[in-house]
């Protein structure tokens, strides 16, 4: 089922998560949606984690690594 998420353009923000420029905040916003229909249901958490992988504030290994923790794969 899809469930609306808070999506503020004048912010730059996805469920309180700032993001750098519209373009950033539009593709993943438009990332998350499509994956909605699929049965992702996001969190402002996966969210922040997702960013900060984006900005270089995580490694990718590590990304991948709590990826894995997280959906146990």
């Amino acid at each position: 089922m899809y469930k609306a998420i808070d999506i503020d353009r004048k912010n730059l923000t996805i469920m309180g998560v700032k993001f750098p420029d519209i373009k950033s905040l539009e593709s993943t916003a438009n990332a998350i949606g499509t994956n909605m229909f699929e049965g992702f249901e996001p969190s402002k958490e996966l969210i922040q984690f997702y960013q900060d992988w984006k900005t270089d504030l995580i490694s990718e290994s590590d990304f991948l690594s709590k990826l894995s923790a997280i959906y146990g794969k």
